[in-house]
This record gives structure tokens, sequence and C-alpha cells, in this order.
């Protein structure tokens, strides 16, 4: 089982204002909170999201290299999710394969994909 995951992001308080609004919708709730970072929790698993320190900035991140894809989540109704999504639209989120939605994993995969602030992409799923 996940124990928790660790994501450095470019601007802390760009990132919490786009989970702030995710993932308390799934069920996460405000688990730790420091000047470079907090943490939201579900059950026993958690994530972590640092500030990432200046020296590491210029790098960036695109999902289409080595390393992290993207996150997916349990996303409840598929009207919750519909809910998500226009609320994100409202904030501008970057949706992703939205001509398509919500099938945009096949005809039997209703979700929602989109981007977080740095270009993770993030998928909420409906069973």
């Amino acid at each position: 089982m996940l124990h928790h995951i660790e994501l450095y992001v470019s601007n802390l308080a760009r990132s919490r204002a786009f989970y702030d609004i995710l993932l308390p919708r799934l069920g996460y709730t405000l688990y730790q909170e420091w000047v470079q970072g907090f943490s939201m929790k579900k059950a026993e698993q958690y994530i972590v999201f640092v500030q990432t320190p200046d020296d590491f900035q210029k790098a960036g991140y695109h999902r289409c290299r080595t390393g992290l894809n993207h996150l997916a989540f349990h996303g409840g109704s598929r009207e919750q999710v519909d809910q998500l999504r226009q609320d994100l639209l409202t904030r501008g989120t970057k949706l992703l394969y939205d001509d398509r939605y919500p099938y945009a994993g096949g005809e039997n995969h209703y979700a929602l994909y989109c981007e977080d602030p740095d270009g993770v992409k993030i998928e909420v799923v409906v069973k």
C-alpha cells in the first residue's frame, strides 16, 4: 500500500490554491503545514507539497520526461466530477482532452483530465 507521495512545486501558493479545490472534494484533509510546504491526507495515505528551492527551479518539469507522468484519483460520482470540471474551468485550470470529456480514456472510462499549476497531469476517475 502506498504510504505517501512528495511533490516539489514551483510556486507553493499557486499549488496550494489548486489542490485546496481538488483534494477536499476527493476526501483529503489538511494534514501538515509549514512555511515551505503542506500535506493533505486521506485514510493512511498523504500527499506532500514542498516549495522547490530556487537553485532547482530552472530545470522545470514536463510529464513526458522520465519520472512522474500523472496522478489519478477516484472521483466519487459523475455529478461530482462534472461539478469539479466546472469549478476548474471557472478558475482557468488547463483541462486536457476536454473535446472528448468525459470519455477521453475510452467509452467505459468516465474521467476528468487537467494539469496542476506545474503541468502535472491529474486524472479524476469515476468507478
